[in-house]
């Protein structure tokens, strides 16, 4: 049975009124007439045929009604459904918070040139300081001593300038920076050759002591000289008061000696 011939028959079923009044009065009435004359089979007693009749066709639309109902009330057959996939998740990139920026350290100025191991020397004359004064020219020498322009707030350097009018056979430079904080040494230089001295670096008396020796057959020519001795310190602008430099040669006109302070940086 194909779903144009269920579809009628529903509609059918569902639209079908039973006259019951009708057809209770033809049963009555078939029961209430004459009964007719024949023969009975089997010794089966007869019925009116009318009250027969109506009995059968109350019989078939009863059960043509039931049928009926059961092919009305019986669900259409149900489609095929698909169920959407559900959504794909969404995953949201974690912002990377960026990282905080490293601290830098204050920068430390190289050294010119590499500082030899400290030696313990023996000072013949007293260690140069602002108290004592200062004398800088005496026979070929000339002095002066000065802060480096290029020093700042963690790092300094103290330069000499030393001319001499005459070749020295003996010399001897000591630079003397007071402790006035975080004093650490950083380096040394010199205009003169490096093979022709001999260096030492040594805390003493409350002072960084930077100290030159001419070596013995070495000659140190006329003309002008630069001694310098380089050092971090404690921040800030440090005071050059208590530094100090003394210098002693020995030139073919006798022994000179010179020595004074710093002047600060200009």
């Amino acid at each position: 049975m194909n779903e144009h011939i269920s579809r009628q028959l529903r509609e059918a079923a569902a639209a079908h009124q039973p006259d019951r009044a009708r057809m209770l009065a033809r049963v009555q009435r078939g029961a209430a007439g004459p009964a007719p004359r024949h023969r009975t089979r089997s010794g089966l007693r007869s019925w009116p045929r009318a009250a027969i009749a109506g009995l059968a066709a109350a019989g078939i639309l009863a059960t043509g009604g039931l049928a009926m109902a059961g092919i009305a009330q019986a669900p259409p057959p149900s489609e095929a459904t698909t169920a959407p996939a559900p959504p794909s998740p969404v995953v949201t990139p974690t912002p990377t918070r960026p990282a905080p920026p490293a601290a830098t350290a204050p920068a430390t100025a190289p050294a010119t040139a590499p500082t030899p191991a400290a030696v313990t020397p023996t000072s013949p004359h007293p260690t140069p300081s602002a108290s004592a004064g200062s004398r800088t020219q005496n026979g070929p020498l000339w002095s002066a001593g000065s802060i480096g322009s290029h020093s700042n707030a963690y790092w300094s350097e103290s330069d000499l300038v030393l001319r001499t009018s005459q070749p020295l056979t003996s010399l001897t430079v000591e630079l003397r920076v007071a402790q006035t904080g975080g004093v650490r040494d950083t380096g040394n230089w010199r205009t003169l050759p490096a093979d022709d001295f001999t260096v030492t670096v040594q805390e003493a008396g409350g002072a960084l002591l930077y100290r030159w020796v001419l070596k013995p057959g070495r000659t140190v020519p006329p003309g002008e000289h630069q001694f310098a001795g380089q050092y971090n310190h404690a921040t800030g602008v440090r005071a050059a008061t208590g530094d100090g430099y003394h210098v002693e040669a020995q030139s073919t006109g006798g022994p000179a000696t010179v020595w004074g302070g710093f002047t600060p940086a200009g």
